[in-house]
């Protein structure tokens, strides 16, 4: 096990009921900025909710965080920050808003030239506006880390930034604020959720049987609740155990002590920047196309998934690798996301463009940081 420091001071408040507890944990005496995205939480009741949560409190609003939250919308809610004189963020909405909120929050108080360069050079944030969140839609588990991932319209970029402090010092998750979630945001956030976990999973063999078998149970608990939010979507139970897994994939905690891989959400945000791919679709056409091209280098971790997750236990080592990405593929599909290139219009020139794009960059990614150019095209074109 390699060593680690873990630190995660998100106060997580979980069930039916919680938006109402907000007056407790937004700061006395505050003056929050609620950042929110295109007006479901005012059509689903979340909005309505959060208002008289924070009565007494003087609210300003800023609306319109896209999905793929983008840099020149981000930096209009700085002004407004600066403008009204909100001395907290209150994010409510999905990873989205959330992520967004993290960068609003860096760049209110960037001493440089350009907040841009926290994301484009990872700039140190030295401080930030404190926030904390109400969740609606389980994908990102922004909710519980230090991640934000913001995307330029003016370059086509999709980077990434983490910074403690922009960890969110409380966030609110009531499973009910997801029964009316559209099936594919279901899905992407499901889908998004697995492969954060594949992510610190799908490596090389590694001494952690811990976080090992922790990983797996978050795999096993997505693929069981998963296609149930979209048959059942106000399964009360059927939406806590899908928020709380998102939250668990990537609140740092199946990081501690094992190798990562990250190379299918490099090669994403990619298809995301240049195409408007969701997120979660993003993902679900790349990881199989990690897993056989690199196969031989994650055999044991395949082999283990394979007879841990999908309990495939017949066949020799090959057989049961491929049984294994088949069935991984076989899921994203049931959830209804087209699994394949083609499936989103997306054209053959994806896989050299986004190759070139992160080489460009000087960027080697996968667990080893050692697949480049070449080997990302490969990765592609087995998608397509």
């Amino acid at each position: 096990m390699r060593n680690f420091e873990y630190y995660n001071p998100t106060r997580i408040v979980f069930g039916r009921g919680s938006i109402a507890k907000l007056a407790e944990l937004v700061p006395a005496g505050a003056k929050p900025l609620l950042v929110y995205g295109g007006g479901s939480i005012k059509r689903n009741g979340v909005y309505d909710q959060a208002i008289a949560a924070l009565n007494g409190f003087e609210v300003a609003e800023f609306s319109g965080i896209e999905p793929n939250p983008r840099f020149e919308t981000c930096m209009k809610a700085v002004e407004r920050v600066a403008a009204d004189a909100c001395d907290f963020l209150l994010a409510v909405g999905g990873g989205s808003v959330l992520d967004a909120c993290k960068f609003i929050a860096a760049a209110a108080k960037y001493d440089g030239d350009d907040p841009w360069e926290i994301l484009s050079k990872w700039a140190p944030v030295e401080a930030a506006t404190p926030l904390g969140a109400v969740l609606t839609l389980p994908a990102t588990g922004s909710e519980m880390n230090a991640g934000s991932v913001i995307s330029r319209d003016s370059t086509n970029e999709k980077l990434f930034f983490g910074s403690d402090h922009v960890r969110p010092q409380f966030s609110i998750l009531d499973p009910e604020t997801t029964y009316s979630l559209p099936p594919i945001q279901t899905a992407n956030g499901v889908i998004d959720a697995f492969v954060h976990v594949a992510e610190q999973y799908m490596t090389y063999a590694d001494a952690n049987p811990l976080h090992n078998r922790q990983a797996e149970a978050v795999f096993r608990t997505l693929i069981e609740e998963g296609p149930k939010a979209l048959t059942d979507p106000e399964n009360y139970d059927v939406r806590a155990n899908i928020m709380w897994c998102a939250t668990n994939a990537l609140n740092d905690w199946l990081s501690l002590g094992v190798p990562t891989d990250w190379a299918s959400h490099m090669i994403g945000h990619e298809l995301t920047a240049l195409y408007g791919t969701d997120h979660g679709t993003s993902l679900a056409i790349v990881e199989p196309g990690v897993w056989e091209h690199q196969r031989e280098r994650k055999k044991d971790k395949l082999l283990q998934y394979a007879a841990r997750v999908w309990d495939i236990h017949e066949g020799n080592d090959d057989e049961r690798i491929s049984m294994a990405i088949e069935k991984t593929d076989s899921f994203f599909q049931s959830l209804g996301i087209g699994t394949r290139l083609e499936d989103h219009n997306i054209p053959d020139e994806a896989c050299d463009l986004v190759a070139k794009r992160l080489a460009d960059r000087g960027v080697k990614i996968g667990e080893h940081s050692d697949l480049g150019e070449t080997e990302v095209a490969e990765i592609l074109r087995l998608r397509l």
